[in-house]
Formats: C-alpha cells, structure tokens, sequence
C-alpha cells in the first residue's frame, strides 16, 4: 500500500537503529523510538515523487530517489508525461524503498528563528518542541538566543548530530555576554566574548542594537572565527548592562557592519522614515511597558514609510549591494493585528500543553503576554500598516533579495510548528509564489546559515533532508499543517481533513511525521491529567 515500509535486510538494521537513535520517550505508553523513525541505511530509494527542489523551479516527476547513509547519490526520472512508469527504467531496491507513489517532496523545512522552549515554560521536555517541529517537516533550525544556556545547547546540537535524539538540526547562537564572568561593554570585551564562545562551540551570534564601536567588534571578531551574525534590534533596552537602540543601530547601520541577517521588523522602518530619525513616539510612552511598546509599534510603518519613495528604495538597493539576508517572522506579529483568531486556533486544544496555555494568558509579567488591554484601535495601526511590512520582503525578493522563514514560536499563542507553516501563508500573502514560498523555506534558509553547498534543495550530492506530504502543497499551503485541510466531498455531503506532513527525513533518517504529532497529542493529555490531578 502507499506509505507502507518494505524492508530488505530489516532485521540487522534494526540492530543498528537501536544503537544510534537512543531516545527516552515520557510515560508508559509512549510509542519505541523504532516506531517513529527509521534510519539512516547504507541504501534507501524514495519512488515515484514528485519533486519540488527549492529552488523555485515547477515540480517535476515522477522520480525515484536514491540515498545512501545521509546523501542523495541518485535521482532517477522514471514517470513520462502522464506519470506511467516503466519497471525496468527504475533504480535496484534498497535496504529501505519507501513508497511515495504519487506524493511530493521538498527540501527538508529550515525555521531560522527558534527558541527551545524551557521545562518550565511549557511543563513538557525539549522533545515536545522538537516533536512539534518534526511533524511539520523541520528539519533545520537556529536557536537565536541559546536560552537554555550555551553549553546545554551545543549538548543537544551535538546529540543530534550523532542521532541520539529525535529533534532537527541546531545551529547555536548566542547573546553578547553568555556565559562570560562580567559585561561586555567596550570593543575589546565584546572581541575576547566572542573568542570564549567560539571556543565553547557557538555557531553565530544572536546580537541586538549595540553601540557602534562594539557592535563593529562583535561583528568582526565573529566573521574572522567563521562565525555568522543575526540581530533583533531592540528599539531600546538594556543587553550586560550596554543601552541599545535602534536610535543609534538601525538595520542599514548593521548590515553596512557586516551584520549577515535581520530578525524580525525592528530597525527596518525607522531606516526607511524620511522626515525624522526615529518614530514619532507617543509622549507618554514607558519602553518598559510591553502594552506602550506595541502599541506605539504598530503605527511605526504608517509614519511616513512611503512604498516606493526615493528612501525605500535607497534603503533596498543598499540592503541588496550587500547582500543581506532578512527574516521576518510576520506570523509572530499577526496576533497584534487579530489577537482573537490567533488565541482560538484549532490546534491549540490538542497541542498546547496546559503551561503553555497559563502562561499565554494576557499578564503583564510575561513577555509576549501584552494583551490584557488590547484595542482595535491599536489592531487596526497593525492591519494597515502590516501590508507595507510585507510590500517590502515582496519587493525585496523581486530585486534579488534574500529572504528566509522564520516563526520564532512559543509565545503567546504561537505554538511551535503550526506558527511556521502560518509563516510560509503570510509569505504567500505577501505576493510570494508558492515555490518562492518554499524556497525561503529551504533554499534562502540555508545560505543565510552559510551551508548551501550541503542542504536547502534537492539535488545530488546534498545531505538527505526532505518532506513528503500526499498532497499538493503549492494548491494549498495549509495541507503543511498537522490538522491539514478543509474539503468536501459532495458525493457523501460532508468535509474532511487531507494533508499533514506524512513524512520527514533528516540526515537520511525516516520519521513518521504523523505517528510524531500522535505522540504530541499523548504527552498533551498526559500532561492535562497530571494538572487535573493537582501535580506540578
């Protein structure tokens, strides 16, 4: 049948499973590692897919795929124009041919803004986020903070790579000031920072509005280490005791630094007003209150920031020249456009962990909890001035600009994975293709990380990240979604679901995406007995 695993050789392979996917799985009950993935073998062929490779090229197929440990050595054209195959036209079997007669594939997803979600944010282990993040088909992602501590997240970058745990790719990046006795606060401090975390094994660095001289250090110390640079740039706020802002480290000031990728929004409008050097803030605004920060920001784009003025375009064509990366995580904003629809989404009941749902309730103590007086006024400066927003990352990748997908997830009713899909629509919505759509997915992903030899397309030679789904993702982006789709069928006068990644392969090893998202829904309900029962 479609899907089904056929095995050669099953039985030492198994052998070999056991021993390089050594995993813990919470509870009796939980499904045996062997049960959710499979992998890498010596030979695996992937038959009959379609192939949509990352690189914004149509689909083409049908073809079968041949990987041996964690490469692709082969990629065979086996249907003709009407997708007949031919037996004899098809490579040998392997150790593993999964049947994908019919299904597309896809580079494996690359998320370039997460936060491992902390035990006692969510109540549940990592593997719950990276659960949530393999049955969404990611496979990649960079950890833009290392919030759990720098040497505990090389731990689990490190564990992953040798396959001892369930989870993507981590590139670790690290805040100025991690795990280094005193503040980094003049040039030389930030240049001896940045030498001590590449010795503890960062990646990149996770940087915000620093001052001039130091932002230029942390910048340049990295890039002669062969680290990369991301930034969120604070509008203001203070990082080891050093004030920064926006006011003086906007997004052009960075990238003229050498910065390598922009996170979110922040420093993009205040580059593009043309009438002062910083927005018009209300008057009796308190930067500390999470309720005047977004509030005030969300009329930030419709302050003189004039789609296709002399400015905006100055700004792109200088962003473009040096080529800068942008990652904008619209779907971690979208709740201040529609706060009711993003608390409601249909996942939560099954997907949310009874933590997370306490700790998104509008709070004031919590950060991205700032909804506890929330306007339409202030979601109506969101709505109009959100589509400027996303008039830019359209036009920017129309002139050649890189941009990748990012859903920095986990608050505030951004659950990990569906958020991310919710990123790839708001790309569609901002005038994206849905192959471009992809490709910031995968293909721009990658080389922001500075790994685009190895991953971000299908081709031979590139490690073995894809994702399958049985349908169409180009006809309806939302099939990416572990609820999938709505259709109906008007034979039997009733709707039903399609869709849901089927399955996610990292490094050549098979996960069974749904049988992932089924152990999600058993560690939710586990943890909602445990709190039903009055356990911490």
């Amino acid at each position: 049948m479609r899907g089904e695993w056929r095995t050669v050789r099953w039985a030492a392979l198994a052998m070999a499973l056991a021993a390089a996917l050594v995993y813990e799985l919470a509870g009796a009950g939980g499904l045996a590692a062997q049960e959710l993935a499979r992998g890498p073998f010596k030979r695996m062929v992937i038959r009959g897919v379609m192939v949509i490779d990352g690189t914004a090229g149509p689909p083409e197929g049908l073809y079968d795929i041949v990987v041996e440990n964690d490469r692709i050595t082969e990629m065979r054209l086996v249907g003709d124009d009407f997708g007949r195959i031919e037996a004899r036209d098809r490579p040998a079997p392997g150790d593993l041919d999964l049947d994908a007669q019919g299904m597309y594939i896809m580079p494996g997803f690359i998320d370039a803004h997460v936060h491992i979600g902390r035990e006692d944010r969510t109540g549940l282990p990592a593997r719950f986020n990276y659960f949530l993040w393999l049955g969404h088909g990611i496979t990649t992602v960079l950890e833009a903070g290392s919030g759990n501590g720098i040497e505990w997240t090389v731990a689990q970058r490190d564990s992953v790579a040798r396959n001892q745990i369930m989870a993507p790719r981590i590139f670790t990046y690290v805040r100025p000031g991690m795990s280094f006795p005193r503040p980094v606060s003049t040039p030389d401090e930030a240049r001896e920072w940045v030498r001590h975390v590449a010795q503890l094994g960062a990646d990149g660095l996770k940087l915000s509005s620093h001052p001039p001289a130091i932002m230029a250090a942390l910048i340049d110390e990295a890039h002669k280490l062969g680290l990369k640079t991301t930034a969120h740039l604070s509008q203001s706020g203070m990082s080891s005791q050093i004030r920064n802002t926006v006011a003086q480290m906007n997004v052009l000031d960075a990238a003229r630094l050498g910065l390598d990728h922009h996170q979110h929004w922040y420093g993009l409008p205040e580059a593009l007003l043309a009438e002062r050097t910083i927005p018009n803030w209300a008057l009796n605004h308190n930067h500390n209150n999470e309720q005047d920060r977004f509030r005030d920001a969300g009329e930030f784009w419709l302050q003189t920031v004039e789609p296709g003025s002399p400015k905006w375009n100055a700004v792109m064509e200088e962003l473009l020249k040096l080529d800068f990366t942008i990652i904008p995580t619209a779907a971690a904003y979208e709740r201040n456009r529609d706060f009711m629809r993003v608390r409601q989404s249909e996942w939560h009941a099954a997907y949310a962990s009874p933590k997370q749902l306490e700790m998104w309730e509008p709070d004031p103590r919590e950060h991205g909890s700032r909804y506890y007086n929330w306007t339409t006024e202030y979601e109506a400066n969101w709505f109009n001035g959100y589509p400027r927003w996303l008039r830019f990352l359209n036009e920017y990748k129309n002139r050649g600009g890189r941009v990748a997908a990012a859903a920095d997830e986990g608050n505030s009713y951004n659950q990990y994975g569906f958020t991310y899909v919710r990123e790839l629509e708001l790309l569609r919505h901002a005038g994206f293709h849905p192959l471009e759509v992809i490709r910031a997915a995968t293909k721009a992903g990658a080389e922001a990380l500075g790994v685009g030899d190895k991953l971000g397309t299908i081709e031979r030679g590139k490690i073995a990240d894809f994702v399958i789904v049985d349908v169409n993702p180009l006809e309806n982006l939302k099939v990416l979604y572990a609820t999938g789709a709505m259709r109906y069928d008007p034979e039997k006068d009733t709707t039903y679901r399609v869709g849901g990644v089927r399955y996610t392969i990292k490094a050549g090893v098979v996960y069974d995406a749904k049988a992932i998202m089924g152990e999600v829904r058993r560690m939710v309900e586990e943890a909602k007995r445990r709190t039903a029962a009055g356990a911490p």
